[in-house]
């Protein structure tokens, strides 16, 4: 059973969002012991970094400023030219200068005039490192990779081989362009994605429309959608009836039925007929808007991948400055021919080989393409650090209700005693039942019909793990499972305990009246989610609070390895405490924060039907946005994906810098081949980053499946 939601003006429930704030800072037996308010703060600062141990030993570590500050997430605006144009500038003046010195030779390009050439063509692209250069020294990151090109390329300048001092800081700027263009377009497809909302808003004005622009729109506003349209705000429809494309949020572009009074949401197309919805939020505070705050902040939740590479760079940067400076001096104590000029070019080559861009960059827009990739298909992942838990996971609990079945309850049998008035008792149930938002409280309001007003039941309270309890003319009602019966020592049959399909037991004055069957079916997809997973050698088991006949039902069909019902909240934390002891990586998949004590404990959080709860955004790590649960062997397989490509990004960047690296410490290789290990191992690394947005996982995941 679950609590009576009480909505503030926005429409969105006290008791949800205060819930989900207490449970993304409680552990699991906090949560379970006590209902205090643990005060969260939901600021992100950027340049953070903070650490937190769980009850269980597992240290979360989130760090918001590797001390790299490489930044290419600005966003770029479409003109081109003006990204490349320092670029073009270097690359007009320094062809120039090429000519000058091997093609036409005149006699006027010597001097300090060829060197103030040079020089105008090195500003435009180095000027903005070695700005970059001082003030990361200022920040205290003294080794960068702007010290490191401004380095060599001065020291260039310094032995008097000014085009390659400007061709490396060229290559260099034309590189960075190009990797601020891939994490811009990266991220603007995100957004084009997700934000999909119009721009303007038809409000009606004493019945007739108004076009005003949708961030001007008001609550309480009602906006008229004509077929083909999108909604630009959350609101409610106001029309009988409206069918809504739902691409947007969910990526499945199946028609959604809604009805008058329920929720709909910006981003939604309207189908047929002209509706009305009245809004409900403001622009800002939309549920597309807080899943695009969410996605586009993935990048502070980093991987652990992303903080090694981002500490080792800290580490391998020094030591190369220092052996390049050995490179160019050391060989003086033992080479009889030693010319320093020689030694410090291939001492430059180093330093330009060493630097770190390939790796730093690359992998992070790894990570953040894998989000995108699964925002593609409607999962939506909070940060790099999860798809890495993703891509381990060999074990996956999860919830019976509402992730591998409907959770549309249907009232199957009333089986009451005959001496009692059956309509009165039902009467009864639906009123106290009125208290919970739990399916079967659903149910059993479809099946009795509306709340009657001159039904008071006093004094209700809702125990956990076995239903309600409440008083009727001084007479004690108790609705729910066998457990409350137990509790308060209420005889029963025993037989009724079998029943296959989840029984609602009711005991009205001290005696047992007789119970309501409530059936509910296997969701479409599940038995293939359940191959799907093990296809992926990942074990699976269901923890309900169900009766055990119908979870070992469920699980019997499905082919699920273990399942357990007749839990407790507190049950089932001790079995998923059970599974990790076994399995080092655990994922938990519910229904959102009806299930937190499980989700605190759990390496990953996964909440179904996330769409239209403000609450399990906010608490879950993964959010599946629509009720498919083959989206959970998907999300692994994105995870195990972005691994994969990362690694390739690891493995090439240090295979080519290594070998570039001895080359051009034994003279074997030229700046150019160093500009190559540099941005062009960058570059290739970028482009197979981006790889991982192309892939159909829908696609991927039917082959996987046959």
């Amino acid at each position: 059973m679950d609590h009576k939601h009480i909505y503030n003006s926005n429409g969105v429930c006290e008791i949800c969002s205060q819930t989900a704030k207490v449970y993304k800072n409680a552990n699991a037996d906090d949560l379970l012991k006590s209902n205090k308010k643990v005060k969260q703060s939901a600021d992100l600062t950027k340049n953070h970094d903070h650490q937190h141990t769980d009850d269980d030993g597992h240290d979360h570590e989130h760090s918001h400023d590797d001390g790299h500050d490489h930044d290419h997430s600005h966003d770029v605006d479409g003109n081109l030219f003006i990204l490349f144009r320092p670029a073009i500038i270097s690359l007009v003046l320094l062809l120039s200068a090429l000519a000058f010195d091997h093609l036409f030779k005149f006699s006027w390009f010597t001097g300090w005039l060829r060197i103030i050439w040079y020089i105008a063509a090195y500003l435009p692209v180095g000027l903005p490192v070695l700005k970059d250069a001082m003030i990361s020294i200022k920040k205290g990151n003294f080794f960068s990779e702007f010290f490191l090109m401004g380095l060599a390329t001065l020291g260039a300048f310094a032995i008097g081989e000014y085009p390659e001092g400007v061709a490396v800081m060229l290559f260099y700027a034309v590189g960075e362009a190009f990797q601020t263009l891939a994490v811009s377009r990266a991220k603007s497809n995100i957004k084009a994605l997700l934000d999909q909302r119009p721009d303007e808003a038809n409000i009606l004005v004493d019945g007739k429309t108004k076009v005003i622009k949708a961030i001007d729109a008001k609550i309480g506003d009602i906006v008229q959608l004509k077929p083909g349209e999108k909604l630009a705000l959350d609101g409610k429809l106001i029309s009988d009836s409206g069918s809504f494309n739902t691409a947007a949020l969910t990526g499945e572009s199946k028609p959604d039925t809604k009805n008058k009074g329920e929720t709909v949401l910006a981003g939604m197309i309207n189908l047929n007929t002209v509706t009305q919805v009245e809004i409900t939020s403001a622009y800002e505070d939309s549920k597309l808007s807080k899943i695009l705050e969410m996605v586009q902040n993935a990048s502070t939740q980093k991987a652990p991948t992303e903080l090694f590479i981002s500490k080792f760079a800290k580490i391998y940067t020094p030591i190369v400055v220092f052996l390049a400076i050995g490179i160019a001096f050391i060989p003086a104590l033992f080479v009889n021919d030693y010319v320093f000029q020689d030694w410090l070019y291939r001492a430059l080559i180093f330093l330009v080989v060493s630097c770190p861009c390939a790796l730093v960059i690359s992998i992070p827009l790894g990570y953040f393409g894998g989000i995108g990739a699964a925002s593609k298909h409607g999962i939506l992942v909070k940060g790099g650090n999860f798809l890495d838990s993703l891509a381990a996971v060999k074990h996956v609990v999860m919830d019976k209700t509402g992730t591998m079945t409907e959770g549309v309850f249907k009232v199957a049998e009333v089986n009451f005693d005959q001496q009692v008035d059956q309509q009165q008792i039902l009467k009864y149930v639906n009123e106290i039942e009125n208290n919970s938002t739990h399916p079967v409280a659903t149910a059993i309001h479809e099946y009795v019909g509306e709340i009657q007003e001159n039904i008071t039941i006093q004094n209700v309270e809702e125990i956990a793990g076995h239903g309600l309890r409440g008083t009727v003319d001084q007479k004690e009602l108790l609705v729910g499972n066998y457990k409350l019966m137990d509790k308060y020592n209420i005889s029963y049959p025993k037989e009724h305990r079998e029943i296959v399909f989840t029984t609602i037991a009711v005991a009205f004055d001290e005696k047992y009246i007789g119970y309501i069957s409530i059936a509910d079916k296997i969701k479409v997809g599940a038995k293939e989610t359940i191959e799907a997973l093990h296809k992926e050698g990942v074990n699976v088991t269901m923890l309900s609070g169900d009766k055990s006949t119908v979870v070992n039902e469920v699980a019997k069909e499905l082919k699920i390895d273990s399942a357990y019902g007749d839990l407790l909240p507190e049950d089932k934390v001790e079995r998923l405490k059970a599974v990790k002891a076994n399995d080092r990586i655990v994922a938990f998949v519910g229904d959102g924060v009806n299930d937190a004590p499980v989700v605190a404990i759990s390496d990953v959080g996964m909440a179904m039907g996330g769409l239209g709860s403000d609450a399990t955004i906010e608490t879950a790590d993964v959010v599946i946005q629509d009720d498919k649960p083959l989206k959970i062997p998907m999300s692994i397989m994105i995870g195990k994906k972005t691994k994969k490509i990362v690694w390739q990004n690891i493995g090439l960047a240090f295979g080519v810098k290594a070998i570039v690296l001895i080359l051009g410490a034994g003279g074997l290789a030229t700046m150019w081949e160093a500009v190559f290990a540099d941005v062009g191992v960058a570059l290739l690394a970028i482009l197979n980053a981006v790889r991982i947005q192309k892939t159909d996982f829908n696609k991927l995941l039917n082959k996987r499946s046959n």
